[in-house]
């Protein structure tokens, strides 16, 4: 059986009734104690805003608090959950992956995607709005290039790079592992085209019946294009609830841990080779409530 993983996203973003933006001091113990507990991966989830029902929207810079995360932790992976390829420039989206990775001493996972507008955030900064796919289509002849050979020239109708090297490179040149997200079959095809692994996640059900349908589709895409589809990794975005174990919401999985073990082990079955929890609520104590949770998977 293929290894299978569980990440978890770090809450980055406000959350909760009580609208709580966590601290870097709240972030930097969740990291910490998540290393220990045996998380694969810290994630940090790219929002530059964060809009809910009557609160001003609020979310920390990704990038800084990935490198914070990269430079506290010693062992657990760190990525980016995932950088919005519409919000930054991407010779620059390069240069930055190369440097958390340096920061991480070669254990940053790049996890891209082509970003979207809602809600709003792009309006309200002054960034892009139209055009999402196309604009993606162009920022990986800029982004692929330079991650996986050091260099780049292009010239296109959004992006450019004119002779462009990749300098200085981190502890693994040409080689950081790339993670694309997507949950349609456009997604799907870029991640087959270069991605190490495809990510998607759960929009309606925390239920395996909601994303297994789509492996076959990245099955069908990676055989169209020649790709031997087992040599892509496939991660499925989750949201889980260790708190309330009473309550059933079709969009979370709770329960005891037991039941939430079950639940993540059934993604595995189906042929993931992982699974990256988005843990609700953002706290120290819901992060301490999966630990035998993940006792119980480690035990498998």
């Amino acid at each position: 059986m293929r290894p299978f993983e569980i990440g978890v996203v770090l809450p980055i973003v406000q959350f909760g009734p009580e609208r709580v933006t966590p601290r870097w001091t709240d972030i930097r113990e969740m990291a910490l104690l998540a290393e220990t507990m045996g998380f694969d991966t810290l994630w940090t989830p790219d929002e530059l805003l964060w809009r809910v029902e009557g609160a001003a929207p609020r979310a920390c810079g990704m990038v800084s608090m990935a490198g914070a995360v990269g430079a506290t932790t010693s062992r657990v992976k760190v990525g980016t959950w995932v950088l919005s390829a519409l919000h930054r420039n991407p010779g620059i989206i390069a240069k930055t992956a190369e440097t958390l990775d340096e920061i991480s001493g070669g254990r940053f996972v790049f996890g891209l995607g082509a970003g979207h507008e809602w809600p709003g955030q792009a309006k309200a900064f002054g960034l892009p709005e139209d055009r999402i796919f196309a604009r993606f289509e162009e920022a990986l002849q800029v982004i692929i290039p330079l991650m996986r050979t050091g260099h780049a020239d292009f010239e296109g109708q959004f992006y450019a790079a004119r002779d462009l090297p990749q300098l200085p490179v981190g502890p693994r040149p040409n080689a950081i592992p790339l993670l694309i997200g997507g949950n349609g079959p456009k997604g799907q095809r870029h991640a087959a085209l270069h991605a190490d692994t495809w990510s998607g996640y759960a929009e309606e059900r925390a239920h395996v019946d909601e994303l297994a349908p789509r492996l076959a589709t990245l099955n069908a895409i990676c055989e169209e294009l020649g790709r031997d589809p087992w040599t892509i990794g496939r991660a499925a975005g989750i949201s889980v609830n260790p708190l309330q174990p009473s309550e059933r919401r079709e969009s979370v999985i709770s329960g005891p841990p037991e039941e939430i073990a079950e639940g993540l082990r059934s993604f595995r079955e189906a042929g993931f080779t992982q699974v990256d929890i988005m843990l609700g609520p953002g706290t120290i104590e819901a992060f301490e409530a999966m630990a035998p949770v993940l006792e119980l998977l480690h035990a498998d």
